[in-house]
């Protein structure tokens, strides 16, 4: 066998490798992959590398959206997974923002802190991702 011929075997086995993984894997194990390959192609820190004080930017999919009681102080908050972890996003003074739901995907750039051993980003800024 020739060294071309080789070499396009090699390819053809790499792409055999990636199918049988797609077929036999946990579908939410293949969502986190792309997930986490999604923050690397947007130039996103991802959630587990993130540190407390860190002015980072997070880019994932939303999980949960809870919204406050109406006799509570009025706070949104949402559940970002990226894929590593989860970041919770919590914007005070807000009941609803129109976009933030859960499934969508949004870009979210804050300090991180803690709360209750969570990482935590109060009032980001974000931008609502185009699914592609």
């Amino acid at each position: 066998m020739g060294t071309e011929a080789r070499r396009q075997g090699q390819r053809g086995n790499g792409s055999l490798r990636r199918l049988v993984k797609r077929l036999t894997t946990d579908i939410d194990e293949l969502d986190a992959d792309d997930l986490s390959e999604h923050v690397d192609a947007e130039n996103a820190r991802r959630a587990c590398d993130c540190r407390s004080g860190e002015e980072v930017t997070v880019l994932g999919r939303l999980r949960a959206v809870e919204l406050s009681p109406r006799d509570a102080v009025a706070t949104l908050e949402a559940e970002l997974f990226d894929g590593t972890e989860g970041v919770t996003l919590v914007w005070l003074g807000r009941r609803r923002i129109a976009g933030i739901e859960p499934g969508r995907t949004i870009k979210a750039q804050g300090r991180i802190a803690l709360r209750d051993g969570r990482k935590v980003l109060y009032n980001p800024y974000y931008e609502l991702q185009t699914t592609t």
